[in-house]
């Protein structure tokens, strides 16, 4: 199990609320004035109004897969919340929704923003012109990685089976990290056991190719399921993309 004592716990979800100066930050529509109160919906006894918190993380502080000056903030009480008890409820689900509670789907999103600031993002940015040591909301969300990773490795022995996988899974990108990359050979046996074996053969995709990338043992792993039929499947849920009106965006972030 993967202990990471070494790294600062994350901050109250109160202070993160009341000390982010939130009129300065921007998201896809415009300025952050109103995320407080959307990320405070997160925790909402009624289902709608968690729902549509939800769908605002999505679709506005990270929309189609962009980072913005909101994303790391949001992204720090985010990770602050995911140990309340409130965050097992449940949410509305559209048809490219992924199984379990709220925690799962918060887990999902943290992974989702970390992916835009792994490696492989740095790499194509550069590729198509855009150094991502240049890029604000980047830089920040490169810097709070390790708080991050100890919100999100909290779960990796989670109970809940879509809890963990979500967990194991949003650790990944948090990886490529150099103060974590030390924690790869820890995480290794839970892609393999975990996610390799899920029945979701996205899941056991992405375990298969971290290993691999990782200098990992892949004998006997496979994904069991034609890539290319997710294609023409309506309701295969994709756990570490997000979800668009349009659909999953896998464009440059920048």
């Amino acid at each position: 199990m993967i202990l990471p004592q070494e790294i600062a716990e994350p901050r109250d979800p109160a202070e993160v609320l009341s000390k982010t100066a939130w009129s300065a930050l921007g998201h896809a529509y415009g300025t952050a004035e109103d995320v407080p109160q959307m990320l405070l919906g997160l925790m909402d006894t009624d289902l709608r109004v968690r729902s549509k918190a939800l769908s605002h993380l999505h679709q506005v502080v990270h929309h189609q897969n962009t980072l913005y000056t909101a994303t790391a903030p949001a992204a720090v009480y985010v990770a602050a919340i995911l140990g309340d008890a409130r965050t097992l409820q449940a949410v509305e689900k559209g048809p490219h929704g992924f199984p379990g509670p709220m925690r799962a789907e918060l887990l999902g999103w943290l992974g989702s923003v970390a992916n835009e600031a792994d490696d492989e993002a740095a790499a194509v940015s550069r590729r198509f012109g855009f150094p991502p040591e240049d890029y604000p909301p980047f830089v920040e969300i490169c810097r709070i990685r390790p708080q991050l990773f100890h919100a999100v490795s909290a779960f990796l022995n989670d109970p809940d089976t879509d809890v963990r996988a979500a967990a194991i899974s949003a650790c990944i990108p948090l990886l490529d990290d150099p103060r974590l990359i030390h924690h790869r050979d820890a995480l290794a046996p839970l892609l393999r056991d975990v996610l390799a074996a899920s029945a979701l053969w996205q899941y056991r995709e992405r375990a298969i190719d971290t290993l691999a990338n990782w200098g990992q043992d892949t004998t006997g792993l496979e994904v069991r399921q034609e890539r290319f039929a997710f294609c023409d499947a309506e309701h295969q849920p994709q756990p570490w993309a997000v979800e668009t009106q349009g659909g999953y965006d896998t464009d440059p972030p920048f």
